[in-house]
């Protein structure tokens, strides 16, 4: 990935906290940030291999052909319901609509504003689709995603991150498929 492009994409993770802080009205903070392309085979390990539970929220990329996908170990994701809702799940493995609902704003959200400035910055138009929140294996959950991947190579930028308020950090981890070569358009 080039300099350019990493740029691109920290602005566009900035944009996406934004939005999110915009959505529960209180200031969320980015505490750590870190891009790493990974071999498409170590993906699942990203979010603690094949057979770990794990709950993710995915959406098609419409107007470039992709998917993006953020993961949540169910205790983080536990967090986030709770720092939203005020409430924790009864049960990660069985999601209300409720609890469902808000994972998939907060996912539908963080992608509108994450693609919005990547759409900015490279000229292009990107839009997400309804967002999808699944509570399966990772190695289950990562298979279409990753089945385009390989389309395009066998390697995947994936984006970690650690944020929330300084006294509730949360860490996602977002995986984008495919980015193609996007770069920050010059004026």
């Amino acid at each position: 990935m080039t300099a350019k492009t990493t740029k691109l994409m920290n602005k566009a993770i900035s944009n996406a906290i934004s939005g999110l802080s915009g959505m529960v009205g209180k200031e969320i903070q980015i505490f750590a940030f870190d891009i790493k392309n990974v071999k498409v085979r170590n993906v699942a390990y990203e979010f603690g291999g094949p057979e770990s539970l794990i709950v993710g929220v995915y959406l098609q990329i419409k107007g470039r052909a992709g998917h993006m996908f953020v993961g949540y170990e169910p205790k983080v994701a536990a967090d986030l319901i709770t720092m939203l809702l005020g409430q924790a799940p009864v049960s990660m493995l069985q999601l209300s609509e409720m609890e469902q609902s808000v994972l998939g704003e907060v996912g539908n959200l963080m992608g509108s504003f994450f693609l919005n400035a990547l759409a900015e910055g490279a000229g292009m138009s990107l839009l997400p689709s309804p967002p999808a929140v699944m509570v399966d294996m990772a190695g289950a959950i990562l298979d279409v995603p990753l089945s385009h991947v390989l389309e395009q190579g066998d390697e995947t930028p994936i984006i970690a991150a650690r944020f929330g308020t300084p006294d509730k950090q949360i860490e996602g981890k977002f995986l984008i498929v495919p980015i193609p070569a996007i770069e920050e358009k010059t004026d």
